[in-house]
């Protein structure tokens, strides 16, 4: 297996770590959105949140805040946006956050194509039946 996180995790790769414990590794991303863009990565080989434990889960949420305190005090960000994508838009097979600060002047938003959506009764339709 050849996975990047995993070798930035070993140290075959070099990253600007943020934070790291036994569980999981924090590091600054290499094309950031906004200044302090991170991605929270678990040290176990995990690919989509169906893999990810509750007790895992719990852990990384609990380091979103730590992350998002940490952010808000010494770079001043005014809110903090978290993605997790998995498969489809998943650059890297391996679960991990972006923590991606919010400010002021950012000029950051996610935009999709929204030509193609169903009305909301089609979707509940679909997910209720």
């Amino acid at each position: 297996m050849d996975c990047l996180f995993c070798r930035i995790i070993k140290g075959e790769i070099p990253s600007n770590k943020v934070y790291e414990d036994d569980k999981v590794l924090v590091f600054l991303d290499i094309n950031p959105n906004t200044n302090g863009h991170m991605l929270i990565i678990p040290k176990e080989h995990i690919v989509t949140v169906d893999e990810v434990s509750s007790s895992l889960a719990s852990h990384i949420l609990e380091v979103e805040k730590k992350m998002h305190k940490l952010l808000t005090e010494k770079l001043n960000c005014k809110g903090l946006t978290i993605v997790q994508n998995n498969n489809y838009g998943q650059e890297v097979k391996h679960y991990h956050v972006h923590l991606i600060p919010r400010y002021t002047d950012d000029c950051w938003k996610m935009a999709f194509r929204q030509d193609n959506l169903l009305d909301v009764k089609e979707v509940l339709d679909k997910l209720n039946n």
